[in-house]
């Protein structure tokens, strides 16, 4: 839809993050009015750039010529948080923003296999010039990167964190490596992408808020593959196997700003949307959610079901060390926790446990509650005939691959961000988008007003126990 240069800058202050201070006031959560933590982050909050590709001349336009200061974050997904109290946003849709000729010239050929095409989603390029590659061919290099955001102190500036790869970022799940070093897992959210992980070079040192500050600068970012007995951890490094000059990788700044070209020159395992990350903070196996591919021809050990319309869940074992797991390791073991759909269905061929019929499908993010349950929120489910929402998701045990629905959302809604308060008796859930694929003149809800005047809205939502005992319990 074309807008004017007012709505369109109305469209990028809409865009971006809100960080606000909540507490609980006899039992029911408020916005602090008035607080100094509360602010927002749009597509025009300056951004500092680190890491290796920092200054690089890929980097660099016309408004920044040092490739150090960037306008904006947009397009984010579910993201994370670090062992040092920041908060890791995930930059992920980011084509839809860009306009940009189909052509097999430099550097439009590089933005056509990220997506970014001439036919955005978004028409910011119209008014706004650094949208449009033609007049500003290095912008979009400029985002796809995971930013820091220190909730904690509202004068500082976000930081693109560039040593942990450029592409479409669903999430950042940070763990500790048995040595404490910083891991952090991340997925590709779209069909055929890949799953990634970075480890940093130094270790994490509690309460020295200098030493962690810079921690995602300097380490290695890793992509998986995938055999029948294992991962394969492969390092995305300059002058390593096919990450060479000759095959046009000048420097580990172009590593970074192409990780999608340098995962398959590295043969990575193409993999069936991978989205978020969840690590079991109590065994430390690690939990990928892989919603679906419809599209993909074959099978493969690790995905197992062409014409994958249901997704599936991959549980990873790195290695143990002292009795702890050990996420810097290049090599580890997988299982299938579940294969999501109707087992009952012909054809569905999904794992399936006896004790109740509940059933997920499309699984997108993750989280585990203090007790080290696991929770899964879906994405695509109602378009698979159910409705998406939040399931427990058992794991170990008995229990393992028992699926148990806590909350349906409306309709055309996805379920983003579950997150529990410490003691679990709140969870936070995000409804986005309700009334996808509908009208604004007939949506298929009015969620959560349900009034003939109001369309429907997105909302974040507390829950909690009438008698106030832990979530889900």
């Amino acid at each position: 839809v074309d807008l004017s240069a007012d709505q369109t800058d109305i469209e990028m202050t809409a865009h971006g993050h809100s960080v606000m201070e909540i507490t609980r006031t006899d039992g029911a959560w408020h916005v602090v009015a008035g607080s100094p933590y509360n602010r927002r982050i749009t597509a025009k909050t300056p951004m500092t750039v680190r890491g290796p590709a920092a200054g690089h001349p890929r980097m660099k336009t016309s408004a920044d010529p040092t490739g150090r200061l960037i306008l904006g974050t947009f397009g984010n997904c579910a993201g994370g948080q670090t062992p040092w109290a920041t908060t890791l946003l995930a930059e992920e849709n980011i084509n839809g923003y860009f306009y940009s000729p189909v052509s097999e010239d430099a550097p439009f050929k590089a933005h056509n296999a990220f997506g970014i095409d001439a036919k955005p989603r978004r028409h910011w390029y119209q008014h706004v010039g650094r949208f449009d590659a033609r007049k500003a061919p290095h912008e979009p290099n400029r985002h796809g990167w995971i930013v820091e955001l220190n909730p904690h102190d509202p004068q500082s500036m976000p930081v693109k964190r560039t040593a942990l790869g450029r592409f479409k970022h669903e999430c950042a799940e940070t763990c500790l490596s048995a040595d404490g070093r910083v891991v952090v897992y991340m997925g590709d959210d779209e069909i055929n992408e890949h799953v990634y992980k970075f480890v940093s070079a130094q270790t994490f040192t509690p309460g020295d808020a200098v030493r962690n500050r810079n921690l995602l600068d300097e380490g290695t970012l890793y992509v998986a593959k995938f055999d029948a007995e294992g991962v394969t951890w492969l390092p995305m490094v300059h002058g390593t196997g096919p990450l060479t000059t000759a095959n046009g990788f000048a420097d580990q700044g172009e590593v970074l700003i192409d990780a999608r070209r340098a995962a398959r020159a590295l043969n990575a395992t193409p993999m069936d949307r991978p989205e978020d990350v969840a690590v079991d903070p109590k065994s430390g196996r690690v939990y990928v959610m892989l919603t679906k591919n419809p599209d993909r021809a074959g099978e493969d050990p690790v995905n197992p079901r062409a014409k994958n319309k249901f997704g599936h869940i991959l549980e990873l074992i790195p290695p143990a060390i002292n009795g702890a797991r050990d996420h810097a390791a290049t090599r580890a073991t997988w299982e299938v926790l579940l294969l999501a759909g109707d087992p009952r269905a012909d054809g569905v061929g999904a794992q399936y446990h006896s004790k109740t019929p509940s059933w997920l499908a499309c699984p997108d993010n993750a989280a585990f509650d203090k007790d080290g349950r696991l929770w899964i929120g879906t994405d695509g489910g109602y378009k698979a005939g159910i409705s998406d929402g939040l399931w427990y998701c058992g794991h170990v045990g008995a229990h393992r691959g028992l699926t148990k629905r806590l909350i349906a959302l409306p309709k055309g809604a996805e379920l983003c961000g579950p997150c529990f308060t410490p003691d679990a008796t709140t969870l936070f859930v995000s409804v986005q988008h309700p009334g996808e694929y509908s009208t604004k003149a007939n949506p298929s809800t009015r969620w959560p007003d349900f009034k003939a005047d109001q369309p429907p809205r997105p909302a974040v939502v507390a829950i909690q126990r009438i008698d106030g005992k832990v979530v889900g319990a």
